[in-house]
């Protein structure tokens, strides 16, 4: 059976970090493709072939069944062939892992990983911190409402999930700027207002030695950390990844520094990307805006759409371990998958009007936080977060409105704005 193959320009745009910052034009070569060939080939010159999933419940298949679809055989994230290549020289085995984290990690190593610090992220236990994240809330608002304007992308949403997260693993408040600083060098590495040097990405040999300065400097933090930790054991999350044992023995290096980055860099990222979109969205209808800030308003319909709408990680690579039948299409062992979250979250056939910001949606079936073993261990924090900020906030505004063009971060992997001028009124 012969594989389908997509337009150029479908194939063309799923692998280009500016379209992703265009996000329109984006959206319209995937709505075609989820119409017209939603499980097909992408084939760019300097990319091996892989499968674009568009559509929800392919997405949801193939996240449900790690047993065919695997985390660790290639790149968990889109890389071309040259950077695969030399990621691979440069990892043990070969294996072209960057980070080994509980994203590139399969069975029986990912849950053996995943329970370490699972119970913390249940809301059960999050109820603990509940309060000292109110309390980061209502400074951050504080500070905010000291002026009658801001970026709120840039001054809001960057900064508060970061304290939450830094607070709950035990990184002190001195080094949070550091923190954002790699975390923003990290994901945003294909963005020339983000990167490192500040600079158009041109070549594999400049994306990875890049990428390595900075997994280097989180690197040498973590090792600190985890020093400290193991003399000096406290109540935070770093505590447990560096006491942790796995088969009896404590976590060797390279595994230990992609837990604390995983939870370092997507427990705050993420977050701040779904509440600078709920902002974006309030502050553009003023009716929208004045229900929300209703202090007994329930806000959990506003976050959920939040979440759908900005889906900050943008996908995640697959790998088939055998041959399997997926949304009628035949895939091959061997064979590589982009499960695009960003198509799936605009479904026609699971949202009803899915371009349209809907609060009110009954059964807001969003994945982006992905689905099945991988679902997003930080998926409840996340939540909690926005809520408490909403909570807040809302209510001490009397006014919001946009001041300029909001614009989004060129990258394929995490994306999400990175500018948001605002205007305000404290109430």
């Amino acid at each position: 059976m012969t594989k389908p193959i997509l337009p150029g320009e479908v194939s063309a745009a799923v692998v280009n970090p500016a379209a992703y910052g265009d996000w329109d034009g984006l959206h319209r070569q995937l709505a075609w493709a989820r119409a017209n060939a939603p499980l097909a080939v992408a084939d760019n010159p300097d990319y091996d072939p892989f499968w674009l999933v568009t559509r929800h419940a392919d997405i949801m298949a193939i996240s449900r069944d790690p047993q065919r679809f695997a985390n660790g055989i290639r790149p968990t994230v889109l890389s071309n062939r040259d950077g695969e290549a030399l990621a691979r020289a440069a990892t043990p085995n070969n294996d072209g892992h960057l980070i080994r984290s509980l994203v590139q990690m399969d069975a029986p190593d990912h849950m053996k990983y995943r329970l370490l610090t699972q119970s913390w992220f249940m809301p059960k236990n999050l109820k603990i911190v509940e309060d000292r994240i109110r309390a980061l809330a209502r400074e951050t608002v504080d500070h905010m409402l000291e002026s009658g304007e801001c970026d709120f992308a840039r001054d809001v949403a960057a900064h508060y999930p970061l304290r939450v997260i830094m607070d709950i693993l035990g990184v002190p408040p001195e080094d949070e700027p550091r923190m954002l600083m790699l975390t923003q060098q990290l994901f945003g590495s294909t963005d020339p207002e983000l990167n490192r040097n500040k600079v158009e990405i041109t070549s594999a040999e400049q994306a990875i030695a890049m990428l390595h300065y900075v997994i280097a400097d989180f690197e040498n933090y973590f090792r600190e950390l985890t020093a400290d930790r193991r003399s000096n054991p406290r109540e935070d999350i770093a505590t447990v990844i560096a006491n942790a044992m796995v088969g009896g023995e404590q976590i060797p290096d390279r595994e230990l520094a992609g837990y604390y980055m995983i939870i370092a860099t997507a427990g705050h990222d993420t977050t701040s990307a779904s509440t600078a979109g709920a902002i974006m969205e309030l502050a553009k209808d003023p009716a929208l805006f004045e229900r929300f800030r209703d202090a007994d308003s329930d806000k959990a319909g506003l976050i959920e759409e939040a979440i759908r709408w900005t889906t900050p990680v943008q996908h995640f690579m697959r790998s088939a371990r055998e041959d399997a039948e997926i949304g009628g299409q035949t895939i091959r062992e061997g064979d590589w998958l982009m499960l695009n979250y960003v198509s799936g979250n605009r479904d026609e056939g699971v949202f009803g009007d899915p371009f349209t910001f809907d609060p009110d949606r009954e059964k807001n079936q969003q994945i982006a936080f992905g689905f099945g073993a991988h679902v997003c261990l930080g998926q409840h924090l996340a939540r909690m977060e926005m809520r408490i900020m909403m909570e807040e906030l809302l209510p001490r505004l009397k006014s919001l409105e946009l001041t300029g063009e909001p614009a989004r971060v060129e990258s394929v992997f995490v994306g999400g704005l990175k500018r948001l001028p605002i205007r305000f009124e404290a109430a």
